[in-house]
C-alpha cells in the first residue's frame, strides 16, 4: 500500500503487517489481498469513508455489487477472493479492537459455478508417462517428475519443492513443502520411486555439476532449482508426444491421484490428507466425478437402465 492517508488505509497497512509478519503469508498472497484491498479503500472513498469504524454492511455488499458490474465486470470466483480479502480486514480490525464489530460478517460472496477437475483414465495416465522418452538427464527427470505428481497427488509447486533429503525411499515416502508454509508426508509408489532412482543415479549428476549445490531434487539445465513453469511445460509436452488429446493443466494429475483413489475404495478423508486440503469439504468435489463414472458404468451396463 500506499503512505496511509486516512485511517481505513492505516488499518489496512496494519492488515497486511500482520498476514506478512505474523501470518507468514507468502509473496502471492500479499500481492493478491493488497491489491484487492487497494480496490476496497477506492470504493470506500468514492463512499466518503475514511475510517475503517464508520463501515457498515451496506459498504461491504456493495464492494462485492461493484465488483460484479460495470465495464471491465469481475468473474464470481474473483470476487469472491477480493470478499475474503476484505473479510480478513474487518476480522483482524475488529480482533485488534480498532473497530466495536465486524461488518463484513454477514456478507456472502457471489455463487460459483461448481467446476469438476478434468481427469485422465488409467490408460491416458500410462499413454501420458509415456511420453516422457530418452535416457538423457532431462528425460529421466521429466519421467520422475511425472511419476511424482501422479503418485503423490503433489501440487506442481510442492514436486519442484522437494529436495533430495525430503525422499525416504527405504519408508517409500516424500515429504511435502504445501500452502502456508504447511508440511506433509505423503507414500510414494515402487514406479516413482525406480523413476526417481534413475534420474539420481544417471541423470542428476550431470545437470548438478552445471549449478552450485542446489538441494533441489529436479533441477534444470543449469543444476538450480526447476521452476514451476518448466515443470508445466515437461506436462504439456509429454501429452503432445504421447498424443493424449484431453486437454492437461499443472493439476491433472493431481486429479488424477484423488479420483483414481476414491474410484478404487480410498476413505474421502484419507485422500484429503494426502491432498492436504485444510477442509475435506474441497476433497469431496472428487466424489462427485467418481459418482458421474458410476453412472456412466450403470448407464450402458445394466439391462434396465436403457429403458
Amino acid at each position: 500500500m500506499a503512505v496511509a492517508t486516512d485511517r481505513v488505509e492505516r488499518a489496512v497497512d496494519a492488515f497486511m503487517a500482520h498476514l506478512a509478519v505474523e501470518r507468514g503469508s507468502s509473496p502471492n498472497t500479499l500481492r493478491a489481498y493488497g491489491n484487492d484491498l487497494r480496490r476496497y479503500v477506492a470504493h470506500l472513498r468514492e463512499r466518503g469513508v475514511d475510517d475503517l469504524a464508520a463501515v457498515q454492511e451496506a459498504d461491504v455488499s456493495g464492494f462485492v455489487a461493484a465488483l460484479r458490474s460495470g465495464p471491465a465486470p469481475l468473474a464470481a470466483s474473483s470476487a469472491a477472493r477480493a470478499l475474503a480479502a476484505v473479510r480478513g480486514l474487518h476480522r483482524f480490525a475488529a480482533r485488534d479492537g480498532l473497530v466495536d464489530d465486524d461488518v463484513s460478517r454477514a456478507v456472502t460472496p457471489p455463487a460459483t459455478a461448481r467446476r469438476l477437475p478434468r481427469t485422465l483414465t488409467v490408460d491416458e495416465v500410462e499413454q501420458l508417462l509415456a511420453g516422457c522418452i530418452g535416457d538423457g538427464p532431462t528425460g529421466l527427470r521429466d519421467r520422475a517428475l511425472l511419476e511424482l505428481l501422479y503418485s503423490t497427488g503433489a501440487r506442481i509447486s510442492e514436486a519442484v519443492g522437494i529436495d533430495v533429503d525430503d525422499l525416504d525411499a527405504e519408508s517409500r515416502t516424500v515429504l511435502l513443502h504445501g500452502k502456508g508454509g504447511k508440511q506433509r508426508v505423503v507414500p510414494v509408489g515402487r514406479p516413482a520411486l525406480a523413476a526417481v532412482d534413475a534420474w539420481l543415479v544417471r541423470g542428476r549428476p550431470a545437470l548438478a555439476s552445471r549449478g552450485r549445490g542446489s538441494p533441489a531434487l529436479l533441477l534444470n539445465a543449469r543444476g538450480a532449482r526447476l521452476s514451476r513453469q518448466s515443470a508445466w511445460h515437461v506436462l504439456r509436452g509429454a501429452a503432445e508426444v504421447a498424443g493424449v488429446r484431453a486437454e492437461v493443466s499443472p493439476h491433472t494429475l493431481r486429479h488424477c491421484f484423488a479420483t483414481h483413489l476414491l474410484s478404487g475404495g480410498a476413505d474421502v478423508r484419507v485422500v484429503q490428507e494426502l491432498l492436504g486440503h485444510a477442509s475435506v469439504a474441497t476433497t469431496q468435489i472428487y466424489t462427485h466425478v467418481t459418482v458421474d463414472t458410476l453412472r456412466e458404468v450403470y448407464a450402458t451396463a445394466h439391462p434396465r437402465a436403457r429403458g
